[in-house]
């Protein structure tokens, strides 16, 4: 065990390394931002977003519920994460969020609508929303580590959050976005090696009959078919649709992935990063729902919890030295996404809020300042919410990560995706939207809640059995934006020409700035 130590605390150095190494790299918004005016090249901006898409949420909460529950189908979740969340979002987003940010000299998602629609208070709004809902997804994460480190190393879950917590903010205070990035190109690599380890070291478990049957038979799901018997809301093909519609094409409007597309470099970069992120969320998503799949082999994981699964079946099987790689593995999935919501939530306050509403004389340097203290301070609510969510057992670790990709794409994926290919898409649409979206969470989640446990059953129980339904809810607003977005478009009056034309017609950048 002291070797598994001795690995974590190199791993710790290495990122204390990169916030010093970085911390002349965040002098400006821009560069805190954007990596500077020059931007990223293909293969740390493919790292970025796949270390950012993948998080201790899916090794811990997705892979240990979802494949215990759908045994080899929830594989397929990772397949869409690698197509729909990968390949075709980088096909059909990068370019465009790219060429058209710049047009706008838009920083953020809400600065973004701001200027393609040309509404200040749609900035404000988005840019409350996208703060409150990226703090339970936070929180989900802080709660996966405290998960296997409590399990695997017997450490309180409370420490290792307020750990975490300080090396995630020192980089990213330090360094920005360029430091958020250069870790995430060294974390994706340990990602990779650590989840091939992991599934080798599983199927090679000494104790474990490889009947392949064992892999369908908890669930009765197949690889292709799936069971009618069950009826409820997480015990049908429904639901497994449900899962791979949101963490698939949920992040095409989530601002800490679309970030990734602000700062890449160039075309050529463009299609190194696509190539680059597919193959990077095939293995990783595919890895982990096989891994959580085989968890019908271990009779030991029987009755632990969802959110326990992965954590037990590492201590059971991996040896004393690969639990310390594992064991950075979560770590690295976990610091990457934390540093980038951290930084897309401060970044909407400290731009969108502070500069483009209390104060918008204010410099550069002090609109600097503020958005780095505003990142302690994320960090520090999150951390707060993820001791209380495990102290209290507030909700599920996947389920928190549901609720908030649910209501960040619920409200913005029309606005946003529609808003990058069509030039209809109108102010009223994206007000529409963004309304909808939150009243339909709030309403589905008691709908949903009080139908599975009685009409007559408390508030409380209602509104934790409605959020274990978020994916489905998720799915749900992200459909009602597209449809919302187009029909109110198609109903009122065409938007504004100059920003029409700021935003589509609008000088392109030339490549040589960015060589």
């Amino acid at each position: 065990m002291v070797l598994d130590y001795v690995i974590l605390a190199l791993y710790a150095l290495g990122m204390v390394g990169i916030a010093f190494y970085t911390r002349h790299r965040s002098s400006s918004v821009n560069d805190f931002l954007l990596a500077g005016k020059k931007g990223l090249n293909g293969w740390m901006s493919a790292f970025a977003y796949g270390t950012t898409y993948f998080s201790a949420v899916i090794f811990i909460g997705y892979a240990g519920k979802f494949g215990s529950q759908y045994g080899l189908a929830s594989v397929w979740i990772g397949i869409g994460n690698a197509l729909i969340g990968s390949l075709f979002a980088w096909m059909v987003l990068a370019k465009r969020t790219r060429n058209m940010t710049r047009r706008l000299s838009a920083k953020t998602m809400p600065e973004f609508f701001e200027k393609r629609y040309g509404s200040k208070r749609l900035k404000l709004v988005s840019a409350v929303i996208i703060f409150l809902f990226l703090i339970p997804y936070s929180a989900s994460v802080y709660n996966g580590l405290s998960s296997l480190f409590g399990i695997v190393f017997d450490i309180p879950g409370w420490a290792i959050m307020l750990a975490l917590a300080v090396l995630t903010a020192l980089y990213l205070f330090f360094g920005g976005y360029f430091a958020t990035a250069l870790s995430d190109f060294i974390q994706g690599i340990i990602m990779l090696i650590g989840v091939i380890a992991m599934v080798i070291c599983f199927m090679n478990h000494a104790n474990v009959d490889w009947d392949l049957t064992k892999l369908t038979s908890s669930s009765e799901l197949g690889w292709f078919t799936f069971s009618s018997s069950n009826t409820g809301l997480y015990g049908n093909t429904v639901s497994l649709i449900s899962l791979i519609l949101l963490t698939s094409l949920g992040v095409w409007a989530l601002p800490q992935t679309v970030h990734k597309y602000y700062a890449i470099r160039d075309d050529k970069a463009i299609m190194q990063g696509t190539v680059v992120s597919t193959l990077f969320a095939l293995i990783i998503g595919f890895g982990a729902y096989f891994t959580g799949a085989l968890s019908a082999f271990f009779p030991e994981v029987a009755g632990v919890g969802s959110d326990n699964v992965i954590p037990y079946m590492i201590k059971i099987v991996i040896p004393t030295g690969l639990i310390g790689v594992l064991a950075v593995l979560i770590l690295s999935a976990s610091m990457s996404t934390l540093s980038s919501v951290s930084l897309a939530s401060a970044s909407v306050v400290a731009v969108d809020i502070y500069k483009g509403k209390i104060n918008p004389s204010a410099s550069d340097k002090k609109v600097n300042w503020t958005m780095k203290i505003l990142c302690l301070v994320f960090v520090a609510i999150s951390v707060v919410l993820a001791i209380l969510n495990e102290k209290f057992h507030i909700s599920a670790i996947a389920y928190l990560m549901g609720l908030s990709w649910g209501v960040l794409a619920g409200c913005f994926m029309g606005p946003f995706v529609l808003g990058l290919l069509w030039k209809r898409v109108t102010k009223p649409a994206v007000w529409s939207s963004i309304i909808s979206a939150l009243v339909l969470t709030v309403a589905l989640i008691f709908v949903f809640g009080y139908d599975q446990n009685g009409w007559a059953c408390s508030f409380g129980t209602a509104l934790k059995a409605g959020i274990g339904c978020s994916p489905m809810i998720g799915v749900i607003c992200m459909v009602c934006s597209m449809l919302v977005t187009t029909v109110v478009s198609l109903c009122t009056k065409a938007p504004d020409t100059e920003c029409i034309a700021a935003a589509f017609e609008g000088k392109e950048e030339k490549e040589s700035i960015a060589e």
